[in-house]
């Protein structure tokens, strides 16, 4: 069985996108940039950016009955791979041993030009008696 995501406000409506997809005990969840609420990037750099990236990465894998524990796999697109370090100390900020697989990939663009850093991920969506 497949089931959509869903979290309001859901700024992947208008592109005909998920923010996520629950299949079979999996969770996947779509690219989630350092945009907030208003559907616009945040300030402050590339961190601000992140952290906001990894807010709505969490608000995704909770709408679909995941954690940030239960992460697998995660890739994260940065358009400069010098803030490698920064991306280092958002996965410490965010994510506790095991860390997730990871890939780390430089693109030269996001969806918007201001956008640095988006995230996807895979997790485990865990039995409600394991909560």
């Amino acid at each position: 069985m497949i089931e959509r995501v869903i979290t309001q406000p859901d700024p992947y409506e208008p592109f005909l996108l998920s923010q996520g997809i629950k299949a079979n005990g999996w969770l996947f969840i779509s690219g989630q940039a350092g945009a907030g609420e208003n559907g616009k990037i945040v300030q402050g750099g590339f961190l601000a950016q992140g952290r906001q990236a990894f807010a709505n990465l969490r608000r995704a894998l909770q709408a679909g009955g995941a954690s940030l524990k239960d992460v697998v796999k995660v890739t994260i697109f940065v358009t400069d791979m010098g803030h490698f370090d920064d991306v280092v100390t958002l996965r410490r900020e965010f994510f506790a041993a095991p860390y997730p697989a990871d890939t780390i990939a430089e693109i030269r663009a996001l969806y918007t030009p201001e956008a640095m850093i988006e995230i996807e991920a895979i997790a485990v969506v865990p039995n409600a008696e394991d909560r």
